[in-house]
């Protein structure tokens, strides 16, 4: 999980971090204790756990290595809030984390003030090593921006097997829309450059930059809608077996999917749950909760296909880095997919890309190099971030990687096509 560019000065390093726990608090502050201790599956994790392990990330790669003579609140906390770095030592099992009761929500906030205020000691004592340390804390107030993302995500699902359809953030309900006609860009391909240059910060998996060569082909100016799907829907678009990967279709029967996670028909309406509680489904708001698979059928079905990441790479770099992200009204944003979306935010696009190692790539050593590296099978890159995805983490490389039937993240898609 390294970075490929130069780290901020401490000044700077002391700044991001603390916006970047601030947006943390904010994002929990609506929340009751029980709120914090939901888990739903094994793939989300309770709000406390997040509070707890984005500390603990500071507390285990910086303060103990840098800082000698810090002790802990609770050398425990070191097994409770691991997540998957063997090299850090053994960790609690992943599908538990919702028994953990104890420690509770104040001794969790307790451990977040310790941390940041050992941190700030450390970035203001002026050491030789500051630069160094000023990295490692950038690094680590990325991590945490993207843990900020699965907090909501992972909430909006255990929330959503609430039958009273609790609202985490005021319903605000979106204006009566008009349709956005589908166009096209088109790009002529060639032998192009793709992957982070070097300049700002970039996680390792984003580099090195290196060629490759693309075909003529053709995007879509917007994402795919909910208007769009209902579409699909109607036309059978779940049940036509020539449409889905053989795979999908057996994940697709055996989960009984018929609309994308967290809908159901209600009145002769289509409805939602979202982190504003229950609404009706936004026709021309992009389409979100959808799997690889939902996608790779409907692009079929829609007489297209998923671009590559090189290709969302290439078709979009040069636009500038605006849209529905986290912290776009206020401290969070607006948490939902709007009406006339752009390229950056809204919805993570699937893309056609396995989610493997640029040429060139090599892990770090240590235990920080087990964050990408290690998880580089079985998984397809998306591309634009989503409204979850916090503004100051968004960059036109960024990765980021799922397996195909996973459906809880803010995912959608757009529509690329071959020119004949």
């Amino acid at each position: 999980m390294t970075a490929l560019s130069a780290p901020l000065a401490p000044p700077q390093a002391i700044d991001l971090f603390e916006r970047t726990r601030a947006r943390t608090d904010a994002l929990a502050a609506p929340l009751s204790p029980e709120d914090t201790m939901l888990q739903s599956m094994e793939d989300a994790s309770p709000v406390k756990w997040h509070l707890a392990h984005t500390t603990w990330f500071f507390e285990e790669f910086i303060l103990k290595p840098r800082l000698p003579g810090y002790t802990s609140p609770d050398d425990r906390f070191a097994f409770l809030f691991n997540s998957y770095y063997t090299q850090a030592g053994p960790r609690h099992a992943r599908d538990k984390r919702g028994l953990v009761s104890r420690p509770g929500g104040e001794a969790v906030r307790s451990y977040r003030a310790h941390v940041e205020d050992s941190l700030a000691n450390l970035l203001n004592a002026g050491r030789d090593d500051g630069d160094d340390i000023a990295g490692l804390v950038e690094l680590g107030c990325h991590h945490e921006m993207q843990h900020q993302e699965l907090l909501v995500t992972d909430l909006l699902h255990g929330l959503s097997f609430n039958p009273l359809l609790p609202v985490y953030k005021d319903p605000e309900p979106l204006p009566v829309t008009t349709e956005i006609p589908l166009t096209y860009s088109r790009h002529d391909g060639g032998l192009l450059e793709i992957g982070h240059n070097g300049s700002g910060f970039a996680y390792d998996c984003e580099g090195p930059r290196h060629k490759t060569y693309l075909a003529p082909f053709e995007i879509a100016d917007r994402p795919v809608t909910n208007r769009d799907w209902i579409a699909f829907m109607q036309d059978g678009g779940y049940e036509d077996t020539r449409l889905w990967l053989m795979e999908g279709h057996a994940v697709s029967d055996r989960e009984g999917w018929s609309h994308p996670l967290y809908w159901w028909q209600q009145n002769g309406a289509w409805w939602t749950f979202t982190l504003r509680g229950a609404q009706p489904v936004a026709l021309d708001a992009p389409v979100v909760h959808v799997s690889y698979y939902e996608a790779e059928a409907f692009a079929r079905w829609a007489g297209g296909r998923l671009p590559t990441e090189a290709e969302h790479e290439v078709a979009f770099r040069d636009t500038p880095i605006a849209g529905n992200l986290m912290g776009d009204a206020d401290a969070t944003g607006a948490l939902r997919p709007l009406p006339g979306a752009g390229v950056w935010g809204d919805v993570w696009e699937w893309t056609a890309s396995d989610f493997g190692p640029y040429p060139g790539f090599r892990p770090p050593e240590g235990a920080l190099g087990e964050y990408n590296g290690k998880f580089m099978v079985n998984q397809r890159v998306l591309r634009g971030g989503s409204c979850a995805t916090p503004r100051e983490q968004m960059r036109t490389t960024y990765r980021t990687f799922f397996y195909p039937h996973q459906r809880w993240q803010m995912m959608g898609l757009r529509l690329a096509r071959d020119v004949a």
